[in-house]
This record gives C-alpha cells, structure tokens and sequence, in this order.
C-alpha cells in the first residue's frame, strides 16, 4: 500500500474514504514549446543571416519574431544538445566532448548527470507532453545495441514519444532509425523518393496532430532535431539543380557578397571587417578548372540541403498553424555549431575518406560529380565553403573562436513577442534557453527531478530582451572549451587560444579582442593589452574550476579512446528474427576475430547475408550468394577485396565460419570445419564506414554491389557467433581482479 494514500481504508467500501491524488496540470495559459535544432549550419548559412540560399520559411519564422546576432554554443554537437535541454554548462552535465567518449572524468561521461535534468523531465512534471524527432547524440555508443542500458535514450530522459537516430550522423537517403527503445528499417527506399527530412517532419506533424486531439487543453515540448545539414549533404536533384552556377565564382566572391548582405540587414555592425581566409583556404582564383567546377558543386549539393530542408520546416509550421498552435508556441531555431571542416581542403564524395586519412585531390574526386548530393555519394564540400558558412568570422567547429561558437539563433513566440522582425544583439549562450521557457511557462526551477536533487541551472532567461532592444545583456561572463581549444567572453572583451593536440597548454598562444567593438574579432590586442589578457586568463581558471571543466584534456579525437585499454576475447552470439536485424554498433574489425554462422538449407537457391557492419560506403559482409560462400571487405568505397568459398554450400545443415588474422590480414573460409577459401584483404578502414550491424541481412545500402539490400537470408538461420578482442578500461580488469580475490 502506498505511503501517499490521503483516505481512509476499514473493512468495507462503505465505511472507507475514497482518496484520487490530483493530475498534475500545467500552469495555465502554459505554452508549447518546440526546439527546432540545426547541425553544422554556420552564422551565415540561412538567407535571414546573409546567405543567398533560399530559406523563405526560416526567414519567415524570423520575420514574426526576433533574430540574436550575438547567441553563442559549444563549438560541437552534443555538448551544445547538452546545455539547450539542461540549462547547464556542458562540462557541469557531463558532455565536455562528444557523447561517443568518455574519459573517465566527471567532465567528460558521454551521458547527462541526473542531477542536471533536461528540460523534457522538468516539462513532463508539470503537465506536458513531450515528444523527441531526430539527432539524439546524448548518449555513449557503447550503449546504443538492443541491449541498452536505456536510461539516457530519450524515453528514460522525459520524452515520451521518440523517433529518430542516436548518434551523431546518418545517411539521410538511408538512416539508422530508431522508434521508442527499438531499432527499425526505413519506412520506404531511397529509390522509393525517401529522404529522412521529410520523413522527421512527418512524424513531427503526427505526434503534435495526435496529442492535440487527445488533450487538446496539454501544452506539448517537441524537440525536432534534424540531420541537416550536417554531412552527408543530401537532397533531392532538383533543389541541388536549382543552385547550378550560383557558386561558380567560388567562394571569394560569395564570402564578400555574404557579408555586405549581413550589413544591409543589421545583423553585423556596419564597422565589421571582414578577416582573410583562414589558413588553409586557397584563393579561388588560384585553384585549377577541375577544382572549381568540383567545389561549386559540392556548395550547390550544400545549397539544395538546406533549402529542402526549409522547405519542410515549412510544412512543420504550416501544420501547426492549421490547428490554431502557432500563436501560443515558443518557438527556438538554433544550430549547435559553426560550419564544418570536416570536409578538409578538397571536400570529399566520401566523407569516410577524411576519416580514415584517405583524402585526394580533386582529380580524383571529380569521378562523383554527378553523384553528389545522392544516395551514392556520402559528401561534404571543402573548408573553403565552411568559411562562407561562418561569415565574417574566423575558424569552424570545433575552434572556440567565433567560427566555432557564434551562431543563429531565432525566437518565435508570436502571443508575447510584439517587436516583430527584431534584432537583438545581447550576449547570450545555449544555456540560457532553458531558463527563459521556464520563465515563460511561469515554472519554478526544480530543486528534485525524479527524487534526485538538482544542480542549479547556470543559464539567465533573455526573455528580458523580447521587449528592450538595448538593455544590456543579463549574460556578462562565458567560459569555453573543447578539445583543449579555451576562451573566456568578460564585460565585452573576449580571449581565446587554438590548442595543437600534443603540445603543452603552456605554449598555447593566447589572443584578445574587445568584441563589443570587435564583431569578427580581427584585432588581436594581446600586445598592447596584456594586463587585460592575463585578467581573463584568471578568469577562465575561475569559471573552470567552478563549471568543472578540469582536467582540461588537449587530446585530439582519436587520441581519446583506447589508451588505456587491454584486450581479452570476447563471443557475441546472435540469434535473428526472421528478416533479420540490425543495430548502431561497430566492431574493430582490424582485430583478429572470427564469425560462425549455421543454418539450415533446403534449396540452391537460398542465399542472403549472414552478418554485416556498414555499408556503401565502407563495411564488410558475410554472405551467401550463387551457392557459395562469400565474404567481401569495403575500402572507403573505392577499394573491395572479396573472398569466395572455392566449394558449393551443400543441402541440409551447415556451419560456416570465417577467419581473419591481423598479423598478415588473411581471410580463410571454411565450410563444415572444411577450408574453402582464402585471400589477403589489403586495405581496412580504422573507423569502419556509415552504416549499422545487422544479422540476418546487409541493412540500409549493401556493402557490395553485387547485391542489393536489404538482401536478407532466405534459408533457416539459427545462430551467428562473433567472437573477437574486446577491450576494456584497465581499471574494469584491476576491479574484476580485486573483485575476485577478495
């Protein structure tokens, strides 16, 4: 029985007191809240910001609100995910870097704390409905199989409908999706017309439709994260097309006409000057023909990105505006970061590529031409066109410089903004959302969510400025830090300094700027200003120490996993549904490892994948096609070893097994314990390729054109067996021991 019941209980229902605790409802008159999150899209990418892509319904959004020239993030996507749903510095939540690390500090778990609540949690305790579609991100990869833990997938975070993807990036002609805790296939193929975007938006429109008919009088949170644009730059033909020429006079001269634009509409001080291209970034003028006609049209495929995808935020707002919900919404466009790099100097067909220290030149590239933007290519464009995303400010995600930090930032709400059309330039950061929708929800900050006491939110409500375009801001002071790279905004100035990955922080170069005067920050005072500079650097230490940020780990990507990682053998044993299934996780399959697979054959004509990881665009497979046994390793696209069983697979039940050794990269085959094949895969990639692990089937995009995917296994598969080196934290195996012996 219940501690919290309030009535009276004897022997009889007569001569007992009835007791119904009360619902919890909204404060009344209370808000929908919807967060429109962008990935990878710059300060100037969006046609209210300066560009000359065509976004009429984001300019729209703007139009009947206000637009933030000086609202700031984290440099990168999940830590900023981390401060817009907490309120919270992302190193106090425990996402001071990716979700997909962690290394072994409070600062950098990969998972939100407990005790900094997301926004969903605070909502759904007041009598909201919330509803999550899209980018997730916010939990480790370890911990995104079927197997769970679950309790950072948004349905354990406060929402309580959720469709979309976990990690950081997807194919958006062919993504990983998952609904609720449970991964599923795409609703319809790439082939079919499917483009996740439109797919998001769909299932945004439903929830919202489905939970007004059901509580019409139930405000609602929607957090509709979109892939785009981040890479791999997607679109249907003809919004690319609709670009085709616009760039051919390269980046120069789109950087200047984007910056003169952003004067005309007031979104940077008239005094701003514009800083020389970033180092790195050739002169249009001095790149070869092929490069050009390359380039421009990885910034046409770019264009069409996001101009589709305004074209469907449209259809978002358009829907709730049918059912009388546009008014009394709040409404939050933001991007998590500045422009990508990641596409390097030459832009990749393949983003892969980068990854695995395989760029070209353009040369060679320019084999993909027409296939950029569609689902055979997985692109992104070169750093040149990252800089025209990020004008006129220097550097791109990750960097802490403004290229990195400083982003678009759009309020709508139109029952309680009137200065309609807007602009605001007070100082303002991601962790400053939350605190302004519980301002104007008229909701209390919790001290407890869900029985765990709460750190306090660190963020000011800027609700302050819907009606003061002058006020100063209520923001004065904002540290940062990713990667090693730090700065500290103070009372209008601002240091920063670039940390090269391996090198003492100690011979990091510091730079200073007066901001408030210094929009792009092109005048580096450090000389002439030390005693300033050297105020801020104590600062920043200051703000470290109490927002938890130390130890300050300088470690580039790649540097940050396995380091202290010992190996032991491991066997995953999987046991497919019929048709299969898949999963985010990927092995390392550089390791020795081997797969054992039986099953059942009634005919020569079953055949289909056992088990594969990735896809088009790097992977590998085992499978069974023309009555043999194959197995076939994809090379970033561009390189493909396969190796088939030189014998029939026979009628009746069979084990196949394959092997493959490290020390020499040779495959052997074996059929029934009996060799059948061998060969030498001579070139593996270090970080696998897009796609996910399936059983059963070769989800998404096959990894070899010899098929087509989902190509599921049409005989009698019982049992999958992977067995390969797991490693773990050598603090893991000293715990286990210690365990044990005592």
């Amino acid at each position: 029985m219940s501690n919290e019941f309030k009535g009276e209980i004897k022997r009889y229902y007569e001569e007992s007191t009835p007791w119904w605790p009360s619902a919890k409802l909204s404060p009344v008159g209370a808000p929908n809240v919807v967060y429109i999150v962008l990935d990878d899209t710059g300060y100037s990418h969006l046609g209210c910001y300066g560009s000359d892509i065509s976004t009429p319904n984001i300019d729209k959004l703007a139009s009947g609100g206000l637009r933030y020239t000086n609202f700031h993030t984290t440099a990168i996507c999940s830590p900023t995910r981390a401060c817009l749903l907490t309120g919270r510095n992302h190193h106090s939540v425990g996402m001071g870097f990716l979700a997909d690390m962690n290394n072994g500090f409070p600062n950098v778990r990969g998972r939100i704390s407990k005790e900094t609540a997301l926004l969903s949690e605070i909502l759904q305790e007041e009598g909201y409905s919330t509803l999550a579609v899209g980018k997730w991100h916010l939990l480790p990869s370890g911990e995104r199989s079927v197997a769970g833990p679950f309790e950072h997938w948004p349905l354990s975070r406060g929402f309580e409908r959720y469709y979309g993807f976990l990690g950081g990036e997807t194919n958006q002609w062919n993504p990983d999706l998952v609904v609720g805790n449970e991964y599923i296939d795409q609703p319809r193929k790439a082939e079919e017309g499917y483009h996740l975007t439109e797919d998001l938006t769909d299932k945004a429109i439903k929830y919202v439709r489905e939970q007004k008919s059901a509580a019409p009088d139930k405000p609602f949170f929607l957090y509709l994260a979109y892939g785009a644009t981040h890479a791999p730059h997607h679109a249907p033909i003809e919004y690319i097309d609709k670009y085709a020429g616009n760039y051919d006079e390269g980046w120069d001269v789109a950087r200047e006409q984007w910056f003169e634009r952003q004067k005309e509409l007031g979104i940077i001080p008239e005094h701003t000057v514009l800083p020389p291209r970033n180092p790195g970034v050739k002169a249009w003028e001095s790149l070869t023909p092929t490069e050009k006609r390359l380039f421009a049209r990885m910034q046409e495929a770019f264009a069409g990105f996001l101009d589709h995808t305004d074209y469907h935020i449209g259809r978002f707002l358009d829907a709730l505006k049918a059912i009388d919900q546009f008014d009394n919404t709040i409404i939050v466009l933001v991007s998590d970061n500045g422009a990508s790099p990641e596409g390097q100097q030459v832009g990749t067909w393949n983003e892969y590529k980068n990854f695995n220290g395989a760029a070209e030149q353009a040369e060679q590239e320019i084999r993909h031409i027409d296939k950029l933007g569609s689902p055979e290519a997985y692109n992104h464009y070169p750093t040149g066109w990252a800089q025209v995303g990020n004008t006129p400010l220097k550097w791109y995600k990750t960097f802490v410089h403004a290229g990195g930090v400083k982003d678009p930032f759009i309020i709508s709400y139109p029952d309680k903004i009137k200065d309609v059309g807007g602009i605001r330039s007070q100082y303002h950061h991601a962790i400053d959302v939350v605190p302004t929708i519980l301002e104007l929800a008229g909701i209390q900050e919790p001290s407890v969510v869900k029985g765990t006491e709460q750190k306090s939110i660190e963020g000011v409500s800027l609700a302050y400025s819907f009606d003061s375009q002058s006020e100063a801001s209520h923001r004065t002071t904002q540290y940062y830090e990713m990667l090693g790279n730090r700065a500290i905004y103070h009372g209008g100035w601002k240091a920063v300094t670039y940390h090269i990955p391996g090198t003492s922080f100690d011979t990091d170069q510091w730079e200073l700027y007066h901001v408030e005067e210094d929009f792009s920050e092109v005048n580096d005072l450090a000389a002439s200003e030390p005693e300033k500079l050297q105020e801020l650097i104590e600062l920043w230490w200051v703000q470290a120490e109490q927002y938890g940020v130390l130890p300050i780990d300088g470690r580039g990507l790649f540097g940050r996993s396995g380091q202290q990682d010992i190996p032991h053998t491991v066997t995953y044993t999987y046991y497919p549904n019929p048709g299969g299934y898949h999963h985010n996780i990927h092995f390392n399959t550089k390791l020795t490892h081997s797969i054992e697979a039986e099953f059942i054959r009634s005919s020569v004509d079953e055949e289909g994948a056992i088990i594969a990881q990735g896809g088009r665009f790097g992977g590998w497979a085992l499978f069974v096609q023309y009555n043999r046994l194959v197995y076939h390793n994809n090379y970033i696209g561009e390189h493909h070893d396969t190796v088939v069983s030189n014998e029939v697979l026979p009628i009746g039940s069979v084990t196949v097994r394959f092997d493959f050794d490290a020390k020499d990269q040779t495959i052997t085959l074996f059929i029934n314990n009996k060799q059948v094949g061998e060969g030498v895969i001579s070139q593996i990639s270090n970080l696998g390729g897009p796609g996910v692990f399936s059983v059963g089937k070769s989800a998404l995009t096959p990894v070899t054109e010899s098929y087509e995917s989902p190509f599921a296994f049409t005989g009698d598969l019982k049992e999958v067996r992977l067995t390969i080196l797991r490693f773990v934290r050598d603090l893991d195996i000293k715990t286990a021991i210690e365990l044990a012996v005592d």
